[in-house]
């Protein structure tokens, strides 16, 4: 697998965990998006689901051309992934510089457009992931970059798009394109992602990324996040 799409899957079941407190907010019990088992964790110990790449990739056929017609006129990115594809908006075309978390009235069309060409359909899953470059504290970053994936995030549910089908994550600095050790690499890593794929395909990810971590995996970017996340959850 794409060592850029491992990574970025890891944080998959993170997310899960993280929109927990939205989910509570709106009155919903269980964190785990699309319903059955509230612990999917342990459910997926003993048999995680299994991708079904016939579906998934008929389904990236068929949305790829769609998106990219969605985008054409943008500055956003389409990218197609293992079993994924990505929208990646960059934060300096698409966020107010001095309203930081607020979207700019040039990429309300485009988000629009792709929510509305996936409301409708049932079979998808939406996942929004927001980044942040290194400069500032690391809390502030964190919050900042969730803030800009629930601004992105409103776009769907406006157009329609069920809760039970859209997550959203705030990663910080955890997850970046680029170093930060310069101008251009921290604008590529201020961004906000959406991930989308067929839902059962999102369901399968999720838990087989809550299988037990490989040896090393506490070099992945996002081991802090899986520890700032068990720390959350024994306070809960």
């Amino acid at each position: 697998m794409h060592k850029k799409t491992l990574v970025l899957l890891c944080c998959l079941s993170l997310a899960a965990c993280a929109n927990n407190s939205e989910k509570k907010e709106e009155g919903t019990s269980s964190w785990w998006p699309f319903g059955g088992s509230d612990k999917p964790v342990a459910a997926a110990k003993k048999a995680p689901p299994k991708i079904d790449h016939e579906l998934t990739n008929a389904w990236l056929d068929e949305y790829e051309p769609r998106l990219k017609a969605a985008l054409a006129d943008s500055k956003m990115e389409l990218e197609r992934r293992e079993n994924l594809l990505v929208v990646t908006a960059p934060v300096e075309s698409s966020f107010n510089p001095d309203r930081p978390s607020m979207l700019m009235p040039a990429v309300l069309g485009p988000f629009t457009k792709v929510a509305k060409i996936l409301e409708t359909d049932k079979r998808t899953g939406v996942l929004i992931l927001g980044h942040a470059d290194s400069s500032g504290q690391v809390d502030t970053n964190r919050k900042l970059s969730e803030d800009r994936a629930k601004a992105v995030a409103s776009i769907f549910r406006l157009s329609g798009l069920q809760r039970d089908r859209l997550l959203l994550k705030g990663v910080g600095s955890d997850m970046p394109r680029a170093a930060n050790d310069s101008a251009a690499g921290r604008a590529l890593n201020r961004r906000v992602e959406i991930l989308l794929t067929p839902q059962k395909t999102l369901v399968a990810l999720l838990a087989r990324y809550n299988q037990p971590a490989p040896v090393g995996a506490s070099n992945l970017p996002v081991a802090q996040v899986a520890a700032d996340q068990k720390k959350k959850d024994k306070a809960q």
